[in-house]
């Protein structure tokens, strides 16, 4: 979920995206292009917004539930996350790491102008590879 002036609520996306795939069946995985680190999350019953589901602002926990979704994406449904970083600022990316080794998935760091050649070769390579 984008949000203007708001960050990225990627724990969100990736529920969604989760609760999406639940549905279906076969290879499992989500695309995430990103230029940095969560800034807001969504709370779940009982915490700082009272007990209602909605977005918290720059929260310092936005990293902690994030990874927690990261973690139920992997281990309760079986979903690669590929991550696409626009940024290549060490603070920003070590999130994007941490995330792809929590989820055996993949980080890739380019640039907006060649993500799409990125994506490209990344599909072309992992077809060519799976039709041996």
């Amino acid at each position: 979920m984008v949000e203007y002036g708001g960050g990225t609520n990627v724990q969100e996306a990736l529920r969604q995206g989760r609760l999406l795939l639940n549905r279906t069946s076969g290879t499992k995985q989500i695309i995430l292009i990103t230029d940095g680190q969560p800034t807001p999350f969504t709370s779940i019953g009982g915490d700082e917004d009272g007990g209602n589901r909605g977005p918290l602002r720059r929260s310092p926990r936005a990293t902690d539930e994030t990874l927690r979704e990261v973690l139920r994406c992997t281990k309760d449904d079986g979903i690669t996350i590929n991550t696409f970083m626009m940024e290549c600022e060490r603070h920003l990316s070590e999130f994007v790491r941490t995330m792809a080794r929590v989820n055996r998935g993949r980080a890739f760091f380019t640039s907006p102008s060649l993500l799409g050649e990125c994506i490209l070769l990344d599909y072309v390579n992992n077809k060519r590879r799976y039709a041996r």
